[in-house]
């Protein structure tokens, strides 16, 4: 493989990674996802939602970043959850997501860098069942196993990016926040919806070599939370930081690792966190493998990873899969 043809490959690639997308694209039952901690073991941000080339520069103009998510996860019967306005005891998601996140590169220089916008959306499917309901909305208790589904559309997350490169070296500056505007309702044990907003802001950095094909990214960030209204439930601040380290096998067809670390730096509070500040953190790793197609005149992008989670302490934990499709809608020139 040439060096010029391979760096022309890996320019065209616009991946956000979100979430969900953004956004990340987010955890994951009742935002973007689910398999976190705070409120319901559910945070705001989910875990992978970056990976490899993460602080690239894009390609002016329009693309479509689309994510299938699916995640199963689960904590004993040992361990208590608030969810919903409930507190129970154990706790198994199972979700099956998709992402849509359609974002623009500016041509136009910004502080040397490359601007974009973006905005993640989200419909899919989360399952979610409890050991046991030790208190209710009401303060009522009940017993005995429940379970409950819910299909519907999550909140939004709007992003700014910009990114600079300087030879092999790449560098991201981002923020993202959560619009909760999903399906949420109080008592219910599934929602696609964490009814409070988010803010969340970071940067990250990617070694890139295009002649001997060696890639390396990680992006660190910060999420603060506003309380539920509805639960008088506040999350706690946390850090993330998503990585990933590839080889390119040819000019096309990457392979490698990815992973994160999510921990939650103050505690939950409000009326609300009956469980005191209930910090949590949790750690994944898995293999990834990537692929750069011809479409339309572009190159488009596809990618497969997974994580196996392990280190969690107040939230589920298990596994969970990203397939991620880049398209590309054309360029901002005529």
């Amino acid at each position: 493989m040439t060096g010029r043809r391979l760096a022309s490959t890996i320019s065209t690639h616009r991946l956000r990674g979100l979430v969900a997308v953004l956004p990340l694209i987010a955890a994951l039952l009742f935002a973007p996802r689910p398999a976190a901690a705070d409120e319901s073991g559910v945070s705001f941000w989910l875990p992978g939602q970056f990976s490899s080339f993460a602080a690239v520069p894009g390609d002016p103009g329009w693309s479509l970043p689309v994510v299938y998510f699916h995640s199963s996860t689960e904590a004993g019967r040992g361990r208590s959850f608030p969810v919903g306005g409930r507190i129970t005891a154990g706790l198994d998601v199972t979700a099956d997501l998709l992402f849509l996140a359609p974002g623009y590169v500016f041509e136009a220089p910004l502080a040397g860098g490359r601007a974009s916008l973006g905005i993640t959306g989200l419909f899919g499917r989360v399952k979610v069942g409890v050991d046991a309901t030790l208190t209710g909305p009401g303060g009522n208790t009940v017993t005995g196993s429940q379970s409950d589904s819910l299909t519907s559309v999550g909140d939004l997350y709007p992003v700014a990016s910009l990114r600079w490169n300087d030879g092999n070296h790449n560098y991201l500056a981002y923020t993202m926040a959560g619009v909760p505007v999903g399906s949420y309702e109080v008592g219910r044990l599934a929602n696609l919806g964490t009814n409070h907003w988010s803010l969340d802001a970071g940067g990250g950095y990617t070694y890139l070599d295009p002649k001997k094909g060696h890639e390396f990214s990680a992006v660190l960030g910060f999420t603060y939370n506003w309380e539920n209204s509805d639960t008088q439930y506040q999350n706690g601040t946390s850090a993330h930081l998503d990585w990933a380290a590839s080889q390119f096998l040819s000019e096309q067809i990457h392979v490698g690792l990815a992973g994160y670390f999510y921990y939650q730096i103050t505690g939950d509070s409000g009326a609300g966190a009956v469980l005191g500040d209930f910090k949590s953190r949790v750690s994944g790793i898995g293999p990834q493998v990537g692929y750069f197609f011809p479409m339309g005149g572009h190159k488009a992008y596809v990618n497969l990873r997974g994580y196996y989670e392990f280190d969690a302490r107040n939230r589920p934990e298990g596994w969970n899969v990203w397939l991620t499709l880049a398209i590309p809608l054309g360029s901002a020139k005529p």
